[in-house]
Formats: structure tokens, sequence, C-alpha cells
């Protein structure tokens, strides 16, 4: 098998375990910076070192966690700002002629093909980007979690959907680079994730619902573990038993 074309760097940078990634092609050095926050210094520190030179810069979702870095970015860099359509208008701030996407997009990197996924439920327009056999997610997918979905734009039923189609049709051996380092290890396979995170268990809506939405942030607190499905199946009943009174 040969060696793909790029390389991915994650970088832990802020008071959130945010993961701020770096896509390097190999044949020609472009790089993209998924999610610049926090430390801007410290990411242009990372790209000399490695004779990065960042051509792009690509959104997960427009939190302030994930983009405080961006304009401050832009000015050292001359960059391209990628971002999903469904998602521009949450910005809040000025764009400096971003490059709109759709999910289905791709992106090319000289010879490393970036494609979009369009993945909703934290934001609306959330995405998460393939590349080869790595998937890099945000928010949309933690190593044993997902995003919340009460902020504003959020949506558990739509988030239920989404994770039902990464599931479905992200190859097992994808190997999942999440938003934020809330887990046991900091990235891990979909065939882990099938098997043991909770929120790729549940098949019921309601009960997703319910757990995302009320239950999941009392019964667990990071760094995220595996669940049984029998596990994750009995919390869930035993949250919707109701109380018998004395």
């Amino acid at each position: 098998m040969s060696a793909p074309p790029f390389h991915i760097t994650a970088l832990e940078l802020g008071p959130m375990n945010n993961f701020i990634y770096l896509i390097q092609d190999l044949s020609t050095q472009r790089t993209a910076v998924i999610d610049p926050a926090w430390d801007v210094q410290k990411i242009r520190q990372v790209a000399a070192k490695h004779s990065m030179h960042i051509t792009d810069i690509l959104l997960t979702h427009s939190h302030h966690d994930h983009i405080n870095g961006v304009h401050e970015l832009l000015d050292h860099c001359d960059a391209q700002l990628h971002i999903l359509k469904a998602e521009a208008q949450f910005w809040g701030e000025n764009l400096d002629k971003p490059s709109l996407h759709h999910g289905g997009d791709h992106i090319r990197l000289g010879k490393t093909d970036i494609q979009i996924l369009h993945t909703p439920g934290h934001t609306p327009g959330s995405a998460c980007y393939l590349v080869d056999e790595h998937v890099l997610t945000g928010d949309t997918l933690f190593v044993f979690g997902c995003g919340r979905c009460d902020l504003t734009g959020g949506d558990p039923e739509v988030m239920h959907q989404t994770l039902g189609k990464l599931q479905t049709t992200l190859p097992q051996h994808t190997r999942v680079h999440p938003g934020h380092n809330y887990g046991q290890t900091p990235d891990s396979t979909m065939a882990e994730q099938i098997a043991g995170n909770p929120f790729l268990q549940i098949a019921d809506l309601n009960t997703f619902i319910h757990y995302r939405m009320d239950q999941h942030d009392h019964v667990r607190d990071s760094p995220y573990g595996a669940e049984t499905r029998a596990h994750t199946l009995a919390q869930c009943q035993h949250a919707s038993t109701p109380t018998k009174g004395t």
C-alpha cells in the first residue's frame, strides 16, 4: 500500500481542549488549517517548522471556540476561507469573501482531495472533512460522544439522522479526528465508535433526544470511554421509568 499524499498534524489548544488540524499536502506543502482558534502563533510556528504553506482555512462550524483565530491567521496568510453555505448565516462576523460550499463538494489541496460532508445537528451547517481514510468531525462526533444540540441552531433530531448516516456510509476503518479532546484517546475508528459510542447505539429517535438533551450530561463525564449497548439502553430505560409514589 502506497503512503498517502498528505500528513495530518493535530494541535490541542485553548481552555476547551480544542483540536486544530493542519492537513499538509506532501507534494506541494500546501496546508489547510481546520478551525484555527486560541493560539495562532503556535499554529504558525508548527507550520513554519514543517515547511507548511497555509493556503486554506476550513471551518467545521461557526462557534467562537472554533473560529476565534480566523481573522488573525488571515492577517498573516494569503489563505482561502471555506465554510458551508448553510453555516455562513450564523457566522455573526464579516467574512472576507469565503468560498461557500455544499455537502458533497471537494477541495483540492495539491494531490490531496478533501471531501466536504454536510453533517447538521450541532449547527445547521456543520461540516466534516473526509480525507482518504480520515474524517475530521468538529463537534459532530467526538470519541465516544457527540456535540450538544441545545445551542442556537442545534437540533437533536437532525443530529440523530446525521450520526446514523455517518455510521452507515463511512467505512469502519475510517479514522475519526474530533474537534475536542473529550475521549480517553485523541482519535478512534468508526468501528470503535459504532461499538462503544452511546449516541450511535440508540435507534429510537425519542430516546436519543431525551438522552442527548436531558440525561447524558448527568450520567457521563469526560474523558468519555466506551459504553456497551446494553448499558446505554439500560440507562435510557431507567430514566424513562416513572418513580412510584410511596
